[in-house]
């Protein structure tokens, strides 16, 4: 009887691989051919680039008028990722699509019906939605840094290798793509591109920083997804804050993972 049950559940998990690696490809395929998905892509790196340009021009004939303490205070890198927050809407938009847009159009079916196994079917959505998600942000960070720093000028700007930089850097890959993993968690719950949207677009657009600039409110609003995870875009941490780059990184990934679980506990329990 033990030989059997080792035999039983050693062919499960190839089987169980198998379903994974088939259901991976199933949402690839989907998601080359969704034109909204591939559209807020695009949408993703253009404005990030696009500010970071804009962005990096107007500082380097401001900064000779700033005061002492304004030149003080400047962090080239903080400055030259200012698009990234318009970037990250753009994942968010993506990871929203791509999870509940099904929803809306009624394929949700078919593709259950594909892959019947519903924990399979979710674990690869949000692994194929956050692996792109990942590249992506990878290439518009890297893109986005050296666009803003060639256009800040050499005599202000910043070297990939300072203190610092490195940090921000891979700080901001993992803030875009963990921002991407929560949206499509809550999408997945909610069922509702508009709703989900309606919800995440005021709180990361505007809802953070009106509330962080609010003083009574400003600790715990701190902890806001958003706001937790842009503290690291920036090469010299604010002084104001009870979070520190990584510990804020910390707090985005405990968002991230109670909405991707919310997401699955959804998706067993749930009819389509």
């Amino acid at each position: 009887m033990a030989s059997t049950g080792s035999a039983v559940g050693s062919a499960s998990a190839p089987a169980l691989g198998s379903a994974l690696g088939s259901a991976i490809a199933f949402e690839w395929t989907k998601a080359r051919t969704l034109r909204s998905s591939l559209g807020s892509l695009v949408l993703c790196f253009a404005a990030s680039v696009g500010i970071a340009l804009l962005f990096g021009m107007v500082l380097r004939g401001a900064y000779d008028g700033m005061s002492p303490e304004g030149r003080a205070s400047f962090d080239p890198v903080g400055s030259g990722f200012n698009g990234l927050r318009l970037s990250m809407i753009a994942l968010v938009v993506f990871g929203v699509l791509l999870t509940s847009g099904e929803y809306a159009t009624g394929t949700i079916s078919s593709s259950l019906a594909a892959v019947p196994r519903r924990g399979v079917f979710y674990t690869a959505k949000v692994v194929t939605g956050t692996s792109i998600a990942f590249v992506v942000a990878a290439v518009v960070t890297l893109v986005t840094f050296f666009t803003a720093q060639a256009a800040i000028g050499g005599a202000h700007n910043a070297a990939v290798t300072d203190d610092g930089v490195p940090r921000a850097i891979i700080g901001a890959v993992l803030y875009l793509t963990l921002a991407c993993a929560f949206s499509m968690g809550l999408a997945t719950m909610l069922r509702s591109s508009a709703l989900t949207l309606g919800i995440l677009v005021p709180i990361f657009f505007m809802g953070s920083e009106i509330l962080n600039n609010l003083p009574k409110v400003r600790t715990v609003a701190q902890f806001l997804p958003d706001a937790a995870g842009s503290i690291i875009l920036r090469r010299e941490p604010p002084d104001d804050t009870v979070l520190g780059p990584w510990s804020g990184i910390g707090v985005l990934l405990l968002w991230t993972l109670a909405a991707v679980l919310a997401g699955y506990l959804s998706m067993r329990r749930r009819d389509s």
